[in-house]
């Protein structure tokens, strides 16, 4: 996120994009009601009418996939209006004609036959987020879990870029976590071609100055395997090991067929958890872990707030919190020189000598703060709640355009599999389910799989509220229950992913780029059990 979340609250005008976050980020959403009741009004693009929807001004029904087309005919408006901010432009950014050229072919009228949002609405929200004294975007994996999913974030970068609408409260692009502490791990270096502070493993000078840190000669320079390619290289023989924590492939991840086929393949398999998930009763060795309130320990949130965890319980029997895993099993394999942590804090320590950025985000600091935005880098530093005040980071200090162009998702309906798949989340159950799934008072408001479909789409194929149906994919199928709703645009469908079965239909196809999968676009079929 370029802005914390208190910067959400002096916005004038909040553009939401690809979240549901009154289901998925609660707490977000209540800096976004905060700012409506300073006078802000929101827009919300969504192909599903949620409790995120409900609070907007502006409804704009999108069709999934179709999300570069919709933001590039908003540039069209606001070029062909000279509601972009001029001065900004000439003296901040570069590529403005290049952009000015592929948006030509955006204009409202020709995008509302593709995205199906009236091209009077799109006028309408371009004009008020140009306009507006302080504009913010806020986006989630409705953006990025796509083929486009980079390129996505292109078009809405240059949205911000055109308009001056970056580097001020109540501005900026906001992108909202998907977990809790996934901007922590990222910071940490656990992306396939970063090491900590997103030194690109490339990069010969700063690659060598961490490996020194560690006390070794050199680090590996080539670029490794996405965890969405991991699978594939398992059945390829490419991987023989795979060691999970945090995570539940066989119900987070796409085309759960073929994980599954992996997790079988695989020569030798371990997981850190909490419970026998369904991936990890696939396991060779399963580590168990300590809860979160069995561990101390930094996170760092969607906003760039790092935030000490206190442990507020020990934990049950043999149980560990990761860190400890890892270190006691790197003692074992003739490593432990380079895990000899007595503490979280000594952990945090590291960090504040590798990565910048946190150079000034200390245990000290953070436990009697209770929190700082990184970049913060030195002990006397201030947090940086806002990027890009005084430029950005690039050679030249300038914001530079990206202009993209709308690309079909990888696999559209056709006459075989007629409905679109979507998939998301829902407020009663967080991410694969595997702790809120096991909570009786939870399961009592949604114990089982189901999807929603439009009232229309349902009279047509004879399916009742609550009737279980077979859906299924060219990957695989599942059974669900109907949930018969307005909300939803005829020849869509929604299913959340907090249950097994969701991901036996959806599409591994990723980003080119990020390597993201494609879970927001499938072709699927909706069919009545005789």
């Amino acid at each position: 996120m370029t802005n914390h979340f208190p910067s959400l609250a002096e916005s004038k005008f909040i553009f939401i994009i690809g979240s549901n976050l009154a289901e998925a980020h609660p707490v977000a959403s209540q800096w976004i009601f905060e700012a409506k009741d300073r006078g802000a009004k929101v827009a919300v693009v969504d192909t599903r009418f949620t409790r995120t929807a409900w609070m907007s001004d502006f409804y704009l029904p999108i069709y999934p996939g179709t999300d570069i087309i919709l933001i590039n005919s908003m540039i069209y408006v606001i070029i062909e209006e000279g509601l972009w901010n001029k001065s900004f432009v000439r003296e901040k950014t570069v590529g403005f004609e290049e952009l000015r050229e592929v948006v030509k072919e955006y204009p409202p009228e020709k995008a509302e036959k593709i995205t199906r949002v009236p091209a009077d609405s799109i006028r309408e929200v371009a004009r008020m987020y140009a306009t507006s004294p302080a504009s913010a975007i806020v986006y989630c994996l409705g953006i990025t879990e796509h083929i486009t999913g980079t390129n996505n974030v292109f078009a809405l970068a240059d949205l911000a870029l055109l308009t001056g609408q970056i580097g001020r409260p109540g501005t900026g692009v906001n992108p909202l976590r998907g977990q809790n502490n996934v901007q922590g791990a990222c910071d940490m270096g656990c992306l396939a071609n970063t090491l900590p502070g997103y030194v690109r493993v490339g990069n010969e000078e700063l690659r060598k100055w961490i490996a020194h840190e560690w006390g070794v000669e050199d680090l590996p320079s080539e670029v490794g395997i996405m965890e969405s390619q991991v699978y594939e290289a398992i059945l390829e023989g490419k991987v023989k090991m795979l060691w999970i924590f945090g995570e539940n492939p066989m119900v987070t991840a796409p085309n759960a067929n073929l994980v599954r086929e992996a997790l079988e393949k695989v020569d030798f398999l371990v997981t850190n958890e909490i419970f026998l998930t369904e991936s990890a009763q696939f396991a060779d060795i399963v580590f168990p872990a300590a809860l979160w309130a069995e561990a101390s320990g930094s996170f760092t949130g969607t906003e760039r707030r790092v935030q000490w965890a206190k442990k507020a319980i020990e934990p049950p029997g043999e149980c560990r919190p990761n860190w400890q895993i890892f270190s006691q099993v790197a003692q074992k394999i003739g490593i432990g020189k380079f895990f000899s942590y007595r503490s979280p804090e000594e952990i945090l320590q590291e960090v504040n000598r590798v990565i910048p950025a946190y150079r000034g985000i200390t245990p000290e600091r953070v436990q009697k703060i209770g929190g700082l935005v990184w970049p913060c880098p030195g002990p006397d530093y201030p947090e940086t709640p806002i990027l890009y005040v005084d430029g950005f980071s690039t050679p030249d200090r300038k914001g530079h355009f990206h202009p993209v162009a709308h690309q079909d998702a990888a696999e559209l309906p056709d006459e075989d599999y007629p409905f679109l798949l979507t998939t998301g989340r829902s407020v009663i159950h967080y991410s694969g389910g595997s702790m809120t799934r096991r909570s009786e008072s939870l399961l009592n408001r949604e114990s089982e799989l189901y999807f929603e479909i439009n009232s229309k789409d349902a009279k047509n194929l004879n399916i009742e509220p609550g009737e279980t149906v077979k859906l299924s994919s060219r990957r695989g199928e599942t059974f669900a229950k109907a949930a018969v709703t307005e909300n939803i645009s005829p020849g869509v469908i929604f299913m959340a992913f907090h249950f097994m079965g969701t991901n036996f239909l959806t599409n591994d196809a990723v980003c080119p780029i990020a390597k993201t999968p494609e879970f927001k676009v499938a072709a699927c079929k909706v069919e009545k059990v005789s």
